[in-house]
């Protein structure tokens, strides 16, 4: 049988591919033996005595489904795990998306001006201090300080209205007693 070396690497060439890919026709051995450059190759590739094979198949349906069964939670186990829960997920990654959310509200009441400056900052330090473990707890905490300042303001309206009574009560009593002491005065 006649070595056809040559033209499997000259066909390999020619078509761009491995030797491995390449077929040369069993039934035209002879035909092929003569070609002995890459032009005479190139021909019998047109001509369908030389083959590129297909590259092979490396199917990743099996994967796309153990990755949608992951996805469900399934083979995630104990005996599935290598890494420690904090290299899985690390804690300071929880800890950025966490605090991203509360200073993300906290900045759009600011903006919204349902907290002043005051409020905003406290609350900001707290946060930043791990006091709270979620959103809904922040805003638990904005209405009790909100609660509380407004009760503390009502209260100094309070106040201020009751020293205002307080003050007129007294100048009434002291136009009064200015009245009658000049009343006797006229009469004498």
């Amino acid at each position: 049988m006649v070595s056809l070396k040559l033209q499997k690497r000259l066909a390999a060439s020619v078509l761009k591919c491995g030797e491995r890919k390449v077929w040369l026709d069993p039934n035209e051995i002879n035909e092929i033996s003569l070609a002995n450059s890459r032009r005479n190759v190139a021909r019998l590739y047109r001509d369908g005595f030389i083959v590129k094979k297909p590259s092979v198949v490396h199917s990743r349906a099996r994967v796309a489904l153990r990755n949608e069964a992951k996805r469900k939670g399934r083979h995630t186990g104990t005996g599935k795990r290598r890494g420690t829960a904090n290299a899985r997920l690390p804690e300071k990654v929880l800890w950025m998306r966490r605090i991203r959310v509360l200073r993300r509200l906290l900045k759009k009441m600011r903006d919204a001006k349902k907290i002043d400056k005051h409020i905003y900052h406290s609350l900001y330090m707290l946060a930043k201090g791990n006091q709270f473990k979620n959103k809904r707890v922040l805003l638990e905490t904005i209405h009790e300080m909100k609660g509380v300042a407004a009760k503390e303001k009502a209260l100094a309206e309070q106040a201020v209205a009751r020293k205002g009574r307080a003050r007129a009560r007294l100048d009434r009593k002291a136009a009064r007693e200015a009245k009658k002491s000049e009343a006797p005065e006229g009469e004498e």
